[in-house]
């Protein structure tokens, strides 16, 4: 069981100097990777060109990507930009690589949206393709990270992955690519107990992308508040109990994410860019532990 550490998941940027602004201040926070996904829409940053910025203005924490949406590119094209990055960052990329889950991201990219199990055996054949042009070009390769919540990834993630990442959503049954339901506690067990058991003796660092951080006097208000926003997803009493969801003062997050470390192996915590000021108190009160 490792330290803490903790990533931001940065969205967007308005020009140069916001985008400058935000990374400086996930440094002075404490923060230890700053990450940008990989989607389309406005406002939405190119990831590399993005990290490499904020690996240039910043100087502790390491940048990724959370993740590559790797069927989206050409596996020659892909390579050659995260080989730039490891080199222009200084070896501080973190490389995250996921299979894609949004069909109107492919629709808009006017991409073929294939079956999920092709789209893993795509992200899989991308791992052969990267180590070779890595040795090729005598790049040292990037910390892997492959984040997904199906046994297609994570059995790739128990082989090759140096981190996975849980978000803890799946695609709810019946409903449009994208529509996601949220695990309850249990579900995440056995999720990572999946993962372990490919895992052949090795352990990765396991990452938890925080869904909602709210620091309150009431817990339960805050999940009441969520469950008015899914009421057809998950009770209450149940929302208070998952690892996407961190409610209540800086002390009760702390204990949570404390035990969560404990049971499930979640040591590295990223939240999204709208929770950055929210969760610092506990990023503070956990460092180095």
């Amino acid at each position: 069981m490792g330290k803490f550490k903790f990533g931001v998941n940065l969205w967007g940027a308005e020009n140069r100097a916001d985008w400058t602004a935000k990374c400086l201040r996930v440094e002075a926070l404490g923060y230890d990777v700053i990450s940008v996904p990989d989607h389309l829409g406005l406002g939405r940053n190119s990831p590399f060109p993005a990290l490499t910025m904020a690996a240039a203005v910043t100087q502790r924490p390491r940048v990724g990507t959370l993740v590559s949406n790797v069927p989206f590119y050409n596996f020659a094209l892909f390579a050659r930009d995260v080989a730039t990055t490891v080199k222009m960052t200084g070896d501080r990329l973190d490389l995250g690589l996921g299979s894609g889950h949004m069909k109107s991201e492919f629709d808009g990219a006017g991409l073929p949206w294939t079956p999920a199990k092709a789209r893993i055996e795509y992200l899989a054949d991308s791992l052969d393709h990267l180590r070779e042009h890595f040795t090729e070009e005598g790049v040292t390769p990037p910390p892997l990270l492959l984040a997904g919540n199906s046994d297609g990834v994570l059995s790739l993630a128990a082989r090759h992955a140096d981190i996975v990442g849980f978000a803890g959503l799946r695609q709810a049954p019946g409903k449009p690519p994208g529509t996601f339901l949220l695990d309850d506690a249990e579900r995440m067990d056995e999720r990572v107990a999946f993962f372990r058991s490919g895992a052949n003796g090795r352990d990765p660092e396991l990452n938890m992308l925080v869904q909602r951080v709210v620091v309150t006097d009431d817990r339960r208000a805050a999940a009441e508040s969520w469950y008015e926003e899914d009421p057809d997803g998950l009770n209450v009493d149940t929302l208070l109990e998952t690892p996407q969801l961190l409610f209540g003062t800086v002390d009760e997050i702390v204990r949570q994410l404390q035990e969560r470390r404990e049971r499930y192996g979640f040591s590295y915590i990223t939240v999204f860019q709208p929770m950055l000021e929210t969760f610092a108190p506990v990023v503070k009160a956990l460092s180095g532990q």
